[in-house]
């Protein structure tokens, strides 16, 4: 998630050609019935609701005045090769914030990226090692609200087979996927609870195997989900 030098100038390029691409699938001129992503570009044309880390607990109250720092996350879906997965990481367990959770590629927005489409894909050729030029962005989800005071643009993007994966050293101590599939079936999501700075916390889970996705990363595929089942 820190500094380094900007990809902007492929971004700007990929950015521009995206909104046109955007366009066409939200009015429905390019998705098709055997499309893996159907679902999710048919319903990227409706009104989707922002969402945050204290949707489960109503009992908080936040000041109407706080102020939001941007940052984008990549939801990037490979296709090809069988099913479509979704690409996930497990932060470094030597990070001081967050360590050893599931997360999307991703950070805040530098100063040098030019929107934050090109955060999401600059954070995600660090993390990750995804080449831009791999990347074809869908359109967005509904922006997140997290308990550390970042508002979150999740990036939606499809990514072609072959994707050779490289874990940033540092910031990633794996790169996984999840069966779209899993991900988009709300049956799959549980609401759990724990403490967070003395008191109880109601958060989503959507475990998968040996990985615990919880947290932040849940509640964005939540909606997602919940995104694909309203289409």
């Amino acid at each position: 998630m820190g500094s380094s030098p900007p990809i902007a100038s492929s971004a700007v390029r990929i950015t521009g050609w995206i909104r046109q691409r955007w366009g066409l699938r939200r009015r429905g001129g390019l998705v098709t019935a055997t499309d893996p992503l159907g679902p999710l570009l048919t319903a990227l044309g409706g009104a989707g609701h922002a969402s945050s880390d204290y949707d489960l607990n109503p009992g908080v109250i936040l000041p109407p005045d706080r102020k939001l720092r941007a940052a984008a996350v990549l939801v990037p879906v490979l296709c090809g090769h069988g099913a479509a997965r979704v690409i996930l990481t497990k932060r470094s367990s030597a990070l001081t914030h967050h360590p050893g959770q599931i997360a999307f590629p991703g950070g805040k927005q530098d100063v040098a990226d030019p929107d934050l489409t090109a955060t999401a894909l600059r954070e995600a050729s660090e993390e990750i090692g995804l080449d831009p030029g791999n990347v074809e962005v869908l359109g967005y989800l509904p922006n997140h609200e997290t308990v550390t005071g970042f508002d979150v643009t999740p990036v939606l993007a499809r990514v072609q087979h072959p994707f050779q994966p490289r874990a940033q050293v540092g910031e990633v101590d794996e790169i996984f996927e999840v069966p779209l599939a899993h991900l988009l079936d709300l049956g799959r999501f549980r609401v759990e609870r724990r403490r967070w700075r003395g008191d109880w916390r109601n958060y989503y889970a959507v475990p998968f195997g040996p990985y615990y996705i919880w947290g932040a990363t849940a509640r964005i595929l939540r909606s997602m989900a919940d995104l694909a089942d309203s289409r």
